[in-house]
C-alpha cells in the first residue's frame, strides 16, 4: 500500500495533481477505476493499478476509452461508485457513450475525469473540453491545484448521486503535474460493496421512446444543478471590483490573483473564481457583473466564461465591457504563464511592468526528441527504409500515436500523414484509392488494439492494397509501459493474451509475417517480401522486439 492508503485523516501531504485525484477518490470511496493510459492523465491510473489489488477495487486499464466508460457506467447503474480517467482526446474516443449516458443517468456517483493539454505538450490537438459538458449537458467542476482537485472529486460524487448524472472533472496538464501541499481526509473502512444491477429498461435501453423521456429528464436535473452550482462552495469572490473585475477559473485563477496581489491592486480589483463551470452560477456571476463597468475573464483557450459572460450581460440588458480573448487581451492558444496574466492586468490598469530581462547565455544546440538508444522501432525503420530502396521517397508512410511517431524526425523521416490513434490504418485505406502512390502504414501494438482493428477490417473488406507495420514492443511505452491485451498480464494477474496475428486472421489477412528487427538482414528480406505481397492486398509485418527499456537494467 502507498501513502496515499495510509495517512491519516488531517495529516498534509505533498501531492501531484493526479494523485491528489486519486486520494479524493478514494476518500468517496469509490469502487471501481477504468482508464486508457494518456498524458497528462497517465499517472491517476498508474497510482490506482498499484492501489487497487490491496483495497479491494476494481481497476482496469482498458482497450479504449469508451470501453472505459462503458464499464464505469455499468458500475454506476449498478450501485458501485466509479471513476474513469482519460486525457482530453480520449473523451473524442468515448463520446458515443458519453453522450447517451448523460440520459440514462446513474444511480451511484460516476466522475469522468477529463485532462485538457494547452500547449500540448503530449497532444495532437489543444482541444478544449468544456463544451463537452455543455454539449451532454452535464455538471462540471474545474479544480485550479492538488488541493481542489482533492476536494472536488470528493464531491464529485455526491453531486453526481444527488443528481443521478455523471459529472465531468476538467483539470489541465498545470494542475495535474503540479504538486502541492494537500490535507487529506479520512479514508472508508471498505472500498467496494456488494452490488446488483435493478433492471430498468425504461431509462436504461435509449430506444427513440425512452430517448425522448430522458431527455426531459436531463433538462429537469440540470435545472436543479443551477441551483446547487449557485451554492457550490468552489466559488469564491476575493475583494471588490473597484475599477475592474476578473472572472477565473482553473490554474488561470492561480496566475491572476498572484497578479492582484503583485501589483498592489486588491483594493481595486476584485476576483470572482468559478469553481463549477456547469452551469454556471447566473445569480452570482451577475451580482459581480453589477459591480464593475470592465470585466476581465482570464481562462485558457477558448473563451468559454467570457462567451457565457456576454449572454448574461445580455440578457440583463446592461452594458458591461467584458475583455479577454474577444478583445485581444489574451490569445486562444496555448496554456498562460504567469507573467503574461499579469502584463494584461496591469496594460489595462495603466501600471507600467518591466519586461522580464532576457538572459544573455549563449544558444544551446538544438535538443529535439528522439527513440531512445537501442529502442527496437529505429531498427524497424531502418530495415524498411532498406527494403524500399529506390520507392522510399515516393511512398506516403502513414503513422500513429506512440514513440514511434518520432519517426517523423531525421534520419529516419518516415512520417507523412497523422490525424488521432488508429488513423494510420484508416488513413492508408484512402491513400491507396486517392493516389497511385505506394502507402505504408505504421502503428504501434497498443494503438492497434485500441483503434486499429475497424480500419483493418475495412481495409480487406475493401480490398485495399497497402503495407501495415505493427510495432510490437510489447508495451503501451510512451506513456509508462501500461498493459494492454497482447499481453499475459495485468494489474489483477496473470490473463490470456489476445495475440496480434490472431486478430488478423480473423479478420481476414493472409499476408502476414512476424520479424525481429534485432536481425537485420532478415528484417530487410521480410520486408522486401512483404512490400511485393502488397502490390496485390494488405499485407501486414509485425516487427516484434521489447522495449529497450523493459530490459533488467534498461
Amino acid at each position: 500500500m502507498t501513502q496515499l492508503t495510509t495517512r491519516e485523516r488531517g495529516s498534509k501531504m505533498l501531492l501531484l495533481g493526479n494523485e491528489a485525484i486519486v486520494r479524493g477518490a478514494l476518500e468517496a470511496g469509490v469502487g471501481f477505476v477504468t482508464t486508457y493510459p494518456g498524458t497528462p492523465a497517465s499517472e491517476i491510473g498508474d497510482a490506482f493499478a498499484e492501489i487497487a489489488p490491496d483495497a479491494g477495487i476494481y481497476f482496469e486499464y482498458s482497450v479504449n476509452e469508451k470501453v472505459a466508460l462503458e464499464m464505469a457506467a455499468a458500475a454506476a447503474v449498478s450501485g458501485v461508485r466509479a471513476l474513469c480517467a482519460m486525457k482530453h482526446v480520449g473523451l473524442n474516443v468515448a463520446a458515443d457513450a458519453f453522450m447517451s449516458l448523460a440520459y440514462t443517468g446513474v444511480r451511484a456517483g460516476l466522475v469522468i475525469v477529463s485532462a485538457d493539454d494547452p500547449s500540448m505538450h503530449s497532444s495532437q490537438n489543444e482541444q478544449d473540453n468544456r463544451y463537452y459538458a455543455k454539449l451532454a449537458n452535464i455538471p462540471m467542476l474545474e479544480p485550479a491545484d492538488p488541493q481542489e482537485a482533492l476536494e472536488m472529486v470528493r464531491h464529485a460524487f455526491e453531486l453526481s448521486e444527488k443528481l443521478e448524472l455523471p459529472v465531468l472533472l476538467r483539470t489541465t496538464t498545470r494542475v495535474n503535474h503540479t504538486r502541492g501541499i494537500v490535507k487529506i481526509g479520512e479514508l472508508p473502512k471498505t472500498f467496494t460493496k456488494a452490488a446488483r444491477f435493478v433492471k430498468e429498461p425504461s431509462r436504461f435501453v435509449v430506444v427513440p421512446a425512452v430517448a425522448r423521456q430522458r431527455h426531459k429528464v436531463l433538462i429537469e436535473r440540470m435545472g436543479q444543478a443551477r441551483q446547487l452550482s449557485e451554492d457550490s462552495p468552489f466559488h469564491m469572490i476575493i475583494g471588490k471590483a473597484q475599477e475592474l473585475g476578473i472572472v477565473s477559473s482553473g490554474v488561470a485563477f492561480n496566475y491572476a490573483l498572484d497578479a492582484v496581489e503583485e501589483l498592489d491592486l486588491t483594493k481595486r480589483i476584485g476576483i470572482l473564481k468559478i469553481g463549477m463551470t456547469n452551469p454556471l452560477p447566473c445569480t452570482l456571476c451577475e451580482a459581480f457583473l453589477l459591480s464593475s463597468e470592465r470585466i476581465l475573464v482570464v481562462e485558457e483557450l477558448e473563451p468559454y466564461l467570457e462567451n457565457e459572460l456576454k449572454v448574461i450581460v445580455a440578457d440583463l440588458g446592461i452594458h458591461r465591457e467584458i475583455l479577454g480573448k474577444g478583445s485581444g487581451h489574451f490569445p486562444q492558444l496555448y496554456e498562460f504563464t504567469p507573467d503574461r496574466v499579469k502584463r494584461a492586468i496591469a496594460e489595462l490598469m495603466g501600471i507600467a511592468v518591466e519586461k522580464p530581462v532576457a538572459q544573455t547565455l549563449p544558444p544551446l544546440p538544438a535538443r529535439p526528441p528522439q527513440l531512445c538508444a537501442g529502442c527496437p522501432h529505429r531498427a524497424t525503420y531502418y530495415a524498411l527504409k532498406l527494403a524500399l530502396g529506390d520507392e522510399f521517397k515516393n511512398t506516403i508512410f502513414t503513422t500513429d500515436i506512440g514513440c514511434y511517431t518520432l519517426g517523423l524526425l531525421p534520419p529516419l523521416e518516415m512520417a507523412d500523414y497523422l490525424l488521432c490513434m488508429g488513423s494510420s490504418i484508416g488513413t492508408a485505406n484512402g491513400f491507396t484509392r486517392a493516389t497511385d502512390q505506394r502507402v505504408v502504414a505504421l502503428v504501434g501494438d497498443s494503438t492497434f488494439f485500441h483503434a486499429g482493428i475497424p480500419a483493418l477490417t475495412n481495409a480487406v473488406h475493401g480490398q485495399h492494397k497497402f503495407l501495415l507495420v505493427i510495432l510490437d514492443n510489447r508495451t503501451t511505452a510512451m506513456t509508462g509501459h501500461q498493459p494492454h491485451p497482447g499481453l499475459e498480464f495485468s494489474v489483477t494477474g496473470h490473463v490470456p493474451a489476445v495475440a496480434i496475428e490472431d486478430v488478423l486472421q480473423g479478420c481476414g489477412v493472409r499476408s502476414i509475417h512476424i520479424l525481429d528487427p534485432a536481425g537485420l538482414q532478415e528484417a530487410v528480406d521480410v520486408f522486401k517480401e512483404a512490400l511485393q505481397e502488397s502490390k496485390e492486398e494488405i499485407a501486414v509485418v509485425i516487427s516484434r522486439h521489447p522495449c529497450v527499456l523493459l530490459r533488467s537494467g534498461g
